[in-house]
């Protein structure tokens, strides 16, 4: 599933294609992918331009003049496409945008991924339910360890919680806690103060590295783009069970906790 610097990467690279030209044909192939009737969504949208496209969490908000926001989660299998030459992937497309500068954007693989019509008030709704954004300047130390105080959640489960921080999922949090060099198991009570301020550091250091390389998603946004998903190559546990560690060279584990599956090293981890 599509996570924070995932999120951030399609956020920046779509808004050099797609803001400011109007939207000129809409294709919905699936009528589940959106939240109102095909047509509906049609009329609103329409010759609509998107103005701005915001990140918050795993979500992209793409704001639309008339002054509805299309909500888009991708959730698991979900992925996009930006075509400037009639370049398509050979994959069912539920939802296709085509605007006046003749770019397509292709929403593929939303089985359970959406692209919902809301106006500014019902986002704000759902987005206010979010916790704090980890990368955001003004999110402190001092933030992160009142976040902590009187929990008492395994490590793993609580920053994958989108209400304690947003954007960070199975992937990020397995990364984030080998970089601590904590056990996922480790409950956050647990935590010695100089623990918790390695945490937090961890948090921001794996997530500005993974923004800056692309995320790991394995899917490129448009022909020839070699960003998209080239911290796949970066990651220390994820995905490598049985392989060596990176730093100690004892093979890296997987488990699962809270029913998420969870990758670490036994021994460099504590």
């Amino acid at each position: 599933m599509p996570e924070l610097p995932e999120m951030e990467t399609y956020k920046k690279l779509l808004t050099r294609f797609i803001t400011s030209s109007p939207i000129t044909k809409i294709e919905i192939n699936r009528e589940k992918s959106v939240n109102v009737p095909p047509t509906q969504f049609q009329q609103i949208v329409l010759g609509n331009s998107v103005t701005s496209i915001e990140r918050r969490a795993k979500y992209l908000l793409f704001h639309l003049q008339s002054g509805h926001v299309m909500l888009l989660h991708l959730m698991l299998g979900g992925w996009m496409f930006v075509s400037q030459n009639g370049e398509s992937p050979n994959r069912t497309k539920q939802i296709i945008l085509t605007f006046e500068n003749s770019t397509s954007l292709y929403f593929i693989g939303l089985r359970l991924g959406y692209l919902h019509l809301i106006t500014i008030r019902e986002c704000e709704e759902i987005i206010s339910k979010l916790g704090p954004e980890p990368l955001h300047p003004a999110f402190t130390q001092a933030d992160f360890e009142s976040q902590l105080e009187k929990k008492r959640s395994i490590a793993k489960t609580l920053l994958v919680n989108q209400q304690f921080l947003s954007g960070i999922g199975n992937f990020y949090s397995d990364e984030i806690l080998f970089d601590a060099k904590l056990l996922p198991s480790r409950t956050v009570n647990t935590l010695t103060k100089s623990e918790k301020l390695t945490l937090f550091q961890s948090i921001k250091t794996v997530l500005q590295k993974a923004v800056q390389s692309g995320g790991y998603m394995d899917h490129p946004l448009y022909e020839n783009d070699t960003l998209t998903g080239s911290f796949v190559k970066q990651a220390t546990v994820y995905d490598r069970e049985g392989e060596p560690c990176r730093r100690c060279s004892i093979p890296i584990v997987r488990t699962e906790l809270s029913s998420k599956k969870c990758f670490y090293c036994p021994t460099c981890q504590k």
